[in-house]
């Protein structure tokens, strides 16, 4: 074959293969998947003929507070909910969650028996009443935490996970920045006072969804009213567990410095939701504050899941590889709260890089999901590779490279042409 027909072979590929791929994403793409999503119940929508009226969030007399959605992340309603603030016994839910890590490690387990030492008989404030030189189960001592707020058993918790309080404390401010805990230190494991210990209302948010999503099989505990230890039976501190039928955790803390603090969890109807309330005057403020968001949470707001996880969203052009497309999704289910009645108000756009070539590793991240409501930003989502899709033959590649070429060439005319048209225009 001459040269010259080659060449024309190679264009005519090329050719072929730009029209083939003419609809690929070079700019923001719209999901269809969104735009099929079915409509929200019209009593969600509208009462009567009149639109649903959304209210301020309650008042409350705490410092620092914050209701967020646990699926989605949504924060409903806050205030100086990045305040750093002593959280007292509230700590040990880091505790917990280093110990829960420990846990699924296999580093220690729930049968063995923990060793008490002076250090941690000796230590002050709210107690399990272990004794020195007992053993006891480990199983007991994270009850004696989670529901008694032991002080007692967070410290034989942590010196038989990591030889010493100290280091354990280590562990706790490392998994603090791994969760992007970004205003929280922590210098003991149980909240006793000490000047380098604080937290914030949103730190205890994010932590307690860890702890509910990363742990679910040790989550139950923290909704038993009542732990017995030595012939000694103490009721679980969260009194939102009696007060509130949907309430099934977290902690509480006090101290004189702190005031009365409480991290909560309540799941009505499927939707999950999480509250904070740091530096309230009294016990039962931090009960009544707790409700009252909970409560303004489910009247007036709803969840809803957009997208599965591993589900395929949308196709991307891959230059240079064994397949010309690669299906992009999410690594994990996309949920969006809003208030009620405005679910018809959302909107997501694909925004995939271009151009993309070869190799491609499934996971890799490819773009983003930008999800608006009523056209302000809502939320954003990274969009990975469903598949790998590693380079192709060398015919294949060089194809591509030709019809990227042209593409580029033709894309360049056509803003061209385009400045020329709105030059005369003007």
């Amino acid at each position: 074959m001459a040269r010259r027909d080659l060449r024309s072979l190679w264009i005519a590929l090329a050719t072929a293969g730009l029209l083939a791929s003419a609809t690929a994403s070079y700019a923001d793409t719209t999901l269809d998947a969104m735009n099929s999503l079915a409509p929200a119940p019209a009593a969600q929508q509208v009462t009567g003929n009149r639109a649903i009226i959304i209210p301020s969030a309650p008042e409350v007399t705490a410092k620092s507070f914050i209701l967020m959605d646990a699926d989605s992340g949504v924060v409903i309603a806050s205030n100086n909910p990045d305040l750093r603030l002593p959280p007292a016994s509230l700590t040990k839910l880091m505790t917990l969650y280093v110990v829960f890590g420990a846990l699924k490690n296999g580093q220690v387990h729930l049968t063995d028996q923990v060793p008490i030492s002076e250090k941690a008989w000796r230590t002050g404030g709210s107690k399990m009443f272990v004794k020195v030189g007992d053993t006891v189960p480990f199983n007991d001592l994270l009850q004696g935490v989670i529901v008694a707020s032991g002080n007692d058993s967070a410290i034989a918790l942590a010196e038989y996970v990591a030889g010493s309080e100290d280091a354990f404390v280590s562990l706790m401010n490392q998994e603090a920045k791994s969760l992007g805990l970004k205003n929280s230190h922590f210098s003991d494991c149980n909240g006793l006072p000490a000047p380098d210990h604080y937290s914030s209302a949103h730190d205890f948010a994010i932590l307690a969804n860890h702890i509910i999503h990363d742990y679910p099989q040790y989550y139950p505990m923290f909704s038993e009213k009542d732990f017995v230890y030595n012939n000694i039976k103490q009721p679980n501190r969260n009194r939102l567990l009696w007060r509130y039928q949907y309430a099934d955790g977290l902690k509480t803390g006090h101290t004189d410095a702190a005031g009365y603090c409480l991290v909560a969890s309540a799941k009505q109807n499927g939707m999950r939701l999480i509250s904070v309330v740091m530096g309230e005057p009294t016990e039962p403020a931090r009960v009544n504050d707790s409700i009252a968001l909970f409560t303004y949470g489910y009247r007036f707001y709803k969840t809803y899941q957009l997208y599965g996880a591993n589900q395929a969203m949308t196709q991307a052009r891959v230059w240079q590889g064994q397949d010309a497309n690669v299906s992009i999704g999410l690594t994990k289910p996309l949920f969006v709260t809003v208030p009620i009645g405005q679910y018809n108000k959302l909107s997501a756009a694909a925004n995939i890089q271009q151009p993309i070539f070869a190799p491609i590793a499934q996971g890799q991240v490819l773009g983003q999901v930008d999800v608006t409501l009523d056209g302000k930003p809502l939320l954003i989502q990274p969009l990975v590779a469903l598949s790998a899709d590693p380079k192709g033959n060398l015919w294949r590649r060089l194809a591509d490279k030709v019809s990227l070429s042209l593409h580029n060439m033709l894309k360049k005319k056509e803003t061209a042409n385009t400045k020329v048209t709105s030059s005369n225009n003007a």
